[in-house]
């Protein structure tokens, strides 16, 4: 049989960021919705064609999405919570984004202009969360016991006509059913999400015969949930899903699953009366020969052989080595990414600054597409028919490994050298509190942000003339000095008890750092899709790590010398660092964690003696690498909670630690929160209204905490009784001495007039509370 060429989503913001403009054009009222829409046919139109062109034989739809493609499907089958004032009928741009993002009174409403009133009403955001182990969020679905599912959006069928009508037959891809259950969370009653699924069925059930009305052979439904631990409930689910929805007329089934192994639910996967199945060969190569040996003679097996996360380019002769006797065996088999290239940058192409060897050995999602093609053709050829590009690829990876550059001396003796004490404070948490309460003198519920301000177009563009010197450094750092002045005293007029400089210099909170330090290479162009608009640049960690010299201690310097309240010094953790980067995948991430850790140390420590009183080092990303199986999260947990105070422990008991983490379950790894030894935590509790507390409370959390009381990632300004009451609701929870007050997260997204309206509103909350302290 002939292999064949899939992928199971491309990236969706374009390689200019075209969808992020329109997007976030729409949202300020720039642009209407038709132009909105316009823009996203356009993006959708290339990314089929130019697949295509690549040689890809089985092209996504509906993988493309304005937001969220989970949020895409809570708009599919109608699960619009109440507070959204959805009143039926197709799901519209108002409620869709209106849940991404919050409404504000009548917003939330069908038809309603864009409306961004910032008086407080209105409906919040959705609850965000990491989309499994990757730097992806997602927007959490909400279910009622009483839930009512109806079909009330056919975007996938559009979509897969949209993309026929441009002459390319595409695999419509959808969220499958039990993962989508799995994946959310219950309103009011606590049930089962699972309960809901034989009236969630008729829905999927219903497009699917839209589907194959319109022509749709196949169909790809994404079961992700499959690689996580199971109960026999879940496991009964899946076969009780795939049972009605085979019942019809419909697409074929391509089963995909990605992230890791099947393991323990393989003979669930197997036993589903699906057409294909997806397994990812990258995470889990292990699988391969239990999935061959059960899988039924018919059944068509995409094996996920090129990494849909990372960058390096691929081992081409050793993945041949793997799978050509799977297809000598006679199977029906078709090669893919190990998951959707979402999670990758579009084109290596654009990167011409990049340096030359380092570029060598990567590839992007186009170069992946390329890779997949080559595969194809030694498969089904022979591997003489591209052995130029088999050799070029072999060249590469022993450029790699032989590379000068990867392995440094000395980095690796310190390393070696290191001991436990490096991972040990002075003295207890207790004996600090003491220490530090004496030293900065703070009132009951102090009041802080948690690092960045609003990077204001001015900003941006003052960076972009630097970097093209349209000025030279001194202009720029003079620019920088006037934004960091301006944020200080207004944080003193607002009345902010611990301030921030806003880090104005600082283009990311990872790539700020990886630019200054070894090991690491920077793009210009090699975005990737974090949540909604927000893209990110995640830096390329190619070698061994070390610091070169001092990162961000002068402007703290700065700061701190334009006021007599503390300034705190803002650090990105090694953990955090390590999981937002595109990571070396030589050599086990725990070493290049500690690497980065021995180097973050240093920098903690030149801010002590500089005079730093408190230091933040956040690690937002901690939980998202916990491996998707749980007989492994301790061995990670071990080693990043070390990392972390490998990182914060070198310094004093008058030094005060803070950390920062957002969007996160915390119940399950709240010992390790609390072996990380901080002096204090801020955390992500405005959208779940302080339910997250309840992990801290229930542990006895020991430390102090500032649990966020209002949602950065939405415009919505919170009026003072509302976060007032957040803040006695999480006086319930933790004693009145344990609580700080702050956003959710850092304000870099935001514009100045609603962070000046909010911080306003916070400090007043605050000040309420403490009337009753």
């Amino acid at each position: 049989m002939t292999v064949t060429v899939a992928t199971l989503g491309f990236p969706r913001i374009g390689p200019r960021r075209e969808l992020k403009t329109a997007v976030e054009s729409y949202w300020s009222s720039k642009s209407d919705e038709a132009a909105l829409l316009a823009v996203a046919a356009e993006l959708r139109s290339k990314a089929w064609a130019q697949q295509r062109d690549l040689g890809a034989d089985i092209i996504p739809s509906n993988d493309f999405s304005l937001y969220d493609h989970v949020l895409d499907t809570t708009a599919m089958v109608g699960a619009v919570p109440p507070v959204y004032s959805w009143r039926g009928g197709e799901v519209g741009l108002e409620t869709y984004f209106g849940m991404a993002r919050g409404a504000e009174g009548d917003a939330a409403h069908e038809g309603c202009a864009h409306g961004h009133a910032h008086d407080g009403a209105g409906a919040p955001a959705a609850e965000m969360t990491k989309w499994f182990d990757t730097n992806y969020h997602y927007l959490v679905p909400e279910f009622a016991a009483d839930q009512v599912f109806r079909l009330a959006s056919t975007k996938a069928v559009q979509e897969y006509r949209e993309a026929k009508a441009q002459g390319i037959e595409t695999r419509p891809v959808l969220l499958g059913p039990v993962s989508y259950l799995l994946l959310g969370k219950t309103r009011g009653a606590d049930f089962e999400p699972l309960s809901l699924l034989p009236r969630l069925l008729p829905v999927y059930a219903e497009t699917l015969r839209l589907l194959f009305e319109a022509g749709a052979s196949w169909v790809q439904l994404d079961e992700p949930c499959l690689v996580l631990d199971l109960g026999d409930t879940a496991r009964a689910a899946f076969a009780d899903a795939y049972a009605a929805l085979t019942k019809r007329p419909s697409p074929k089934i391509m089963l995909a699953t990605y992230f890791g192994s099947l393991a323990d639910n393989l003979s669930t996967a197997l036993a589903l009366p699906v057409h294909g199945l997806h397994v990812d060969l990258v995470r889990a190569p292990e699988q391969l020969d239990a999935v061959v040996a059960g899988a039924r003679p018919d059944l068509v097996l995409s094996l996920g052989v090129i990494d849909g996360r990372n960058v390096w380019a691929a081992d081409l002769n050793a993945i041949l080595d793997r799978i050509e006797p799977v297809v000598a065996s006679g199977r029906d088999v078709v090669i893919a990414p190990s998951c959707s290239l979402l999670h990758t940058p579009i084109d290596l192409d654009r990167e011409t600054d990049l340096d030359p060897e380092v570029r060598r050995w990567l590839s992007f999602a186009v170069q992946k597409v390329v890779e997949l093609a080559v595969l194809a053709r030694a498969l089904n050829e022979g591997r003489d028919s591209v052995r130029a590009s088999l050799d070029a690829a072999s060249a590469v990876i022993a450029s790699r490994r032989t590379s000068p550059r990867i392995n440094s001396p000395a980095v690796r003796a310190p390393i070696a050298a290191s001991d436990t004490s490096l991972s040990r404070r002075v003295s207890g948490l207790e004996i600090r509190r003491q220490v530090q309460r004496g030293k900065l003198k703070l009132p009951p519920y102090p009041t802080t942000t948690i690092g960045s301000f609003p990077q204001t177009p001015e900003i941006r563009k003052a960076r972009a003339d630097y970097a093209k010197k349209v000025i030279d450094g001194a202009a720029y750092e003079g620019f920088l000095r006037e934004e960091t002045a301006r944020a200080v005293r207004w944080q003193e007029e607002v009345g902010l008890d611990v301030l921030v400089h806003g880090e104005f210099e600082r283009n990311d909170m990872v790539q700020y750092f990886s630019e200054q330090l070894s090991g690491f290479a920077s793009t210009k162009h090699a975005w990737v899709q974090s949540y909604g608009s927000r893209c990110v640049r995640p830096p390329i960690i190619y070698g061994d790590v070390s610091r070169p010299k001092p990162m961000t201690v002068e402007w703290w310097r700065y700061a701190q010398s334009l006021t007599e309240r503390p300034v705190k010094g803002m650090l990105t953790g090694p953990v955090t660092i390590l999981n937002w980067s595109f990571v070396r995948d030589d050599q086990p991430r725990s070493v290049t964690c500690r690497q980065i850790a021995l180097a973050i140390r240093e920098e903690v420590s030149d801010l002590e003696k500089a005079g730093a009183a408190i230091i933040q080092i956040d690690e937002p990303a901690l939980r998202e690498g916990l491996p998707l199986r749980q007989r492994e999260w301790q061995t990670y947990l071990d080693w990043a909670v070390e990392c972390f105070r490998i990182a914060s422990s070198g310094v004093g008991n008058e030094t005060q630690i803070h950390t920062h983490m957002c969007y996160s379950e915390f119940n399950d790894i709240i010992a390790s929160i609390a072996a990380m030894d901080a002096d204090v935590i801020s955390i992500e509790t405005a959208r779940s209204q302080m339910e997250l507390l309840d992990a801290f409370a229930g542990f006895r959390y020991p430390a102090e905490i500032g649990p966020g009381v209002y949602d950065i990632h939405s415009p919505r300004v919170p009026a003072v009784d509302e976060m007032a009451s957040l803040l006695k609701a999480a006086a319930k929870r933790l004693a009145v001495d344990q609580l700080w007050v702050n956003p959710d997260c850092g304000l870099k997204t935001r514009k100045w007039p609603e962070v000046r309206l909010a911080v306003e509103n916070m400090v007043a909350a605050a000040k309420t509370v403490r009337a009753y302290a």
